[in-house]
């Protein structure tokens, strides 16, 4: 146990959960108290679709997997992955606590009765339909995604990078499908991971060092830049 540690010394960002998971909980007891609603005029065109609970459960293993993966292969590919999960997880945090909301997108009842059926109605039980701003399941996929992407053994494996771009994109039109999320948790969360592609993936912060060190020594020589 003692040589694991040793090894992995990088699974304390672990201990985020401690942050996270109880900040979350707290959340979801505040279901029943007042919240703002959520609502695009594209969420009433959107067909309920139970089929879409089987990309949607995916999730709890595609978005650990990647997490799992990284951990052994590649210690700095898992800390840009889990930079890029904690910052919109903490974000997602942040603006359910100041802006409680939710929305009213569930169907009352359903006209059929199948397995997909009772996985909805079971998730239905397990999530409430608050704390959805922006949306996590989008979010996290496309940080899973962009983490394989930008791996070089996962990346290049035509068949792996092209599963996950489909795995992506069928979780991000489950949410909506299956009524767990408004259009508009989508577009944000979209936005979200957009962004922190390209500040975790993109950003070439070597030469920002450099430009700031170099600016640094201009104005000691008393040149303004």
């Amino acid at each position: 146990m003692k040589t694991f540690f040793q090894k992995y010394k990088h699974a304390l960002v672990l201990l985020y959960g401690l942050i996270y998971m109880p900040w979350f909980i707290w959340l979801e007891s505040r279901a029943n108290l007042p919240y703002h609603v959520i609502h695009m005029g594209i969420d009433d065109m959107i067909p309920f679709t139970e089929a879409f609970i089987v990309p949607y459960l995916l999730w709890f293993v595609y978005v650990p997997a990647v997490f799992i993966y990284l951990f052994f292969k590649n210690k700095g590919e898992f800390y840009r992955y889990c930079i890029f999960l904690f910052t919109g997880m903490t974000l997602f945090l942040v603006v359910s606590t100041i802006y409680p909301n939710g929305h009213l997108l569930r169907p009352a009842s359903f006209e059929r009765n199948n397995i997909f059926i009772y996985a909805v109605q079971f998730l239905y039980r397990a999530d409430t339909a608050t704390n959805i701003f922006p949306s996590l399941h989008v979010f996290n996929s496309i940080a899973a995604h962009m983490a394989i992407v930008n791996n070089k053994s996962l990346g290049n494996h035509f068949l792996i990078r092209n599963s996950s771009r489909l795995l992506m994109f069928t979780i991000i039109l489950s949410t909506m499908f299956l009524k767990q999320h408004s259009a508009a948790d989508v577009i944000s969360g979209i936005l979200l991971g957009v962004l922190m592609d390209q500040l975790v993936y993109h950003l070439d912060y070597t030469a920002l060092g450099q430009r700031a060190q170099e600016r640094k020594k201009k104005t000691k020589k008393g040149v303004v830049v």
